[in-house]
């Protein structure tokens, strides 16, 4: 399967932030983390080869929309499936569906496989929701891409939840195990 090449900008043209970047508002707010680098992981499976033995909460991020064109970053437990029609209605955004990479791009500044809660940094106009699964953000520590999927960057919740209501609007906290599951 090809990929459609992606326009690398944001949607104001400016370029998105590097990973240097994200370090460097983590280091602003003296939020503790570290970051190992690998190779590049696009999906939850890569992931869980990569680290085995290493603790914490690891996640799975979907970028969103509705269409009314309203874009939701959802950040869960990587083991967690999700109705999204569910999740719509109890966000109150009707129904929503996968985003596009470009959009992806133009909104959060990364592409798929990078896709990470730590990419706020990049949403000037705050147009994006953020929505954390609060069983995530009960894991020690948390694991994220600093918007470059061959790093891994570890912070706390506590220090996620101040890096993005530093950057961001405050995160929308999200109860999975309330909202209807998938059905089989």
């Amino acid at each position: 399967m090809t990929e459609t090449p992606v326009d690398r900008l944001l949607l104001d043209g400016a370029q998105p932030a590097t990973p240097d970047q994200v370090f460097a508002a983590l280091d602003k707010l003296q939020i503790s983390h570290s970051t190992i680098t690998h190779e590049p992981m696009r999906t939850v499976e890569d992931s869980i080869a990569f680290r085995e033995g290493v603790p914490g909460g690891y996640s799975k991020n979907l970028f969103l929309r509705n269409r009314k064109g309203r874009m939701v970053l959802v950040t869960l437990l990587e083991d967690r499936m999700v109705n999204l029609k569910a999740l719509g209605r109890y966000l109150d955004i009707g129904k929503p569906s996968f985003a596009s990479p470009q959009r992806l791009m133009h909104y959060l500044g990364v592409i798929p496989g990078a896709v990470t809660p730590l990419a706020v940094i990049n949403d000037k106009s705050k147009a994006v929701t953020v929505v954390l699964d609060k069983a995530l953000l009960e894991k020690k520590p948390l694991h994220f891409h600093p918007c470059d999927n061959s790093m891994t960057t570890t912070v706390e919740a506590d220090d996620l939840l101040m890096y993005i209501e530093s950057l961001h609007n405050p995160p929308v906290i999200v109860d999975f195990d309330k909202i209807e599951p998938v059905s089989e």
